[in-house]
């Protein structure tokens, strides 16, 4: 049987590694609770004191592109960081075209994270869920707690920072950012990003770019 992990403890590996709390309480069930074991996880995972350096102001960076193959779909991306010496790393300048890659790949994603999503785009969807006819019959109390749930799909469909990353499905671009801030030293935030489709807005024939993009990744 599986320890039950309190919030306490997860407050407390959070205190000690500064990782996010989903990341505490994955590493303490992994680890059977035992706090120790779960320092170490996230350190190997990169994850320990990330959060920490997350305050830090980013000024430097690099400006990345993606452009697929056809060159029917293309994607600008920027790419914060604290120094210019880590902006001209090798591993840095990968993360870049990585995340670059991911977002040609996720026609959904609109926004860097769920915390810069509209507040008014939130209230469309949160209005669009509260409205379906499959709900519409039950008791106000159940209908909230449906369509929350669903909302919470949906927010985590809009963001970046949500998504499986496309060479490493077991982590998310959130994760993947967080090793590499790990790993390098220093802060790393993506600020924004532009994705451009050929034709777009367009009366034309429907491109799967999605398909196309995995593809390719899938035979490098």
């Amino acid at each position: 049987m599986q320890k039950k992990i309190s919030t306490e403890n997860i407050k407390e590996l959070r205190s000690k590694t500064g990782a996010g709390m989903t990341d505490c309480k994955k590493a303490l069930e992994a680890s059977g609770g035992q706090i120790d074991v779960a320092i170490e996880n996230l350190r190997k995972k990169g994850l320990a004191f990330a959060d920490k350096k997350a305050s830090r102001i980013t000024t430097e960076g690099l400006i990345e592109t993606y452009v697929h193959s056809g060159s029917r779909l293309g994607v600008i991306i920027e790419l914060n960081c604290e120094t210019d010496f880590v902006a001209r790393q090798a591993t840095f300048q990968q993360l870049a075209k990585d995340i670059a890659m991911q977002i040609a790949a996720c026609q959904n994603v609109q926004y860097v994270s769920i915390d810069q999503i509209p507040k008014d785009v939130k209230e469309y969807e949160q209005n669009i869920e509260l409205q379906r006819e499959d709900i519409s019959g039950k008791p106000s109390d159940i209908q909230k707690k449906i369509a929350s749930g669903r909302l919470e799909k949906r927010y985590k469909e809009l963001s970046l920072m949500d998504q499986n990353f496309i060479k490493k499905s077991e982590i998310t671009v959130e994760e993947l950012i967080k090793r590499h801030i790990a790993l390098l030293g220093e802060n790393i935030q993506v600020r924004r990003f532009e994705r451009f489709i050929l034709g777009e807005g367009l009366k034309s024939k429907n491109n799967n770019f999605v398909q196309e993009v995995s593809s390719m990744i899938g035979s490098e």
